[in-house]
């Protein structure tokens, strides 16, 4: 399990106690501020932990629904528009406005790690507005299974989404014409 360095506070009341526990092996110190029972976590699990109010979206939402084999380079992760600025080289910050931040936000269990994602509806919203962005290939690859899961789509939360997006008639357009 991992342990934020506040939560072990927490339960050793000194800075030294939380030292004297990882001299002794009964935590690791991942990186800064993030501790594990554990000698190695899945870096997932550590970013979840650190950036609980992060949302992963973008090339990393589709890696993780399965819509792409390209494993991105860095985690994409959306957050408040308001939220402080996140400094790490493995993850891409995107901040978004309130209404978006929260729509389409899901909970899924990637290898037994609990995370933040939007759910496929909302990322099929991104991917239409996002077309002109995103590389021929990994576009088509993403849309090609996107057509593979039509059936199980709920449209109506896609429509319901939309109402809060700026085109949102443009983008209804482009998803009928590519996916349905």
């Amino acid at each position: 399990m991992i342990y934020t360095y506040n939560e072990l506070l927490l339960r050793y009341k000194s800075a030294y106690q939380i030292e004297k526990a990882v001299k002794i092996g009964k935590f690791y110190k991942i990186e800064k501020g993030i501790y594990s029972d554990l000698p190695s976590v899945h870096y997932l699990e550590v970013i979840m932990k650190k950036y609980s109010y992060g949302v992963v979206t973008s090339y990393s939402a589709y890696y993780y629904h399965n819509l792409t084999d390209v494993i991105p380079n860095k985690i994409y992760l959306s957050t408040n528009r308001n939220a402080t600025k996140i400094t790490s080289t493995k993850i891409q910050q995107i901040r978004m406005k309130d209404e978006l931040y929260n729509l389409g936000k899901v909970k899924m269990n990637y290898e037994g790690i609990k995370i933040n994602i939007y759910d496929k509806e909302r990322m099929l919203i991104d991917l239409a507005r996002n077309k002109s962005r995103i590389g021929y290939d990994i576009y088509k690859e993403i849309i090609s299974n996107y057509r593979k899961l039509a059936n199980s789509l709920d449209t109506q939360k896609i429509e319901e989404y939309l109402q809060y997006f700026v085109n949102g008639d443009r983008i209804f357009e482009i998803i009928q014409d590519e996916v349905f």
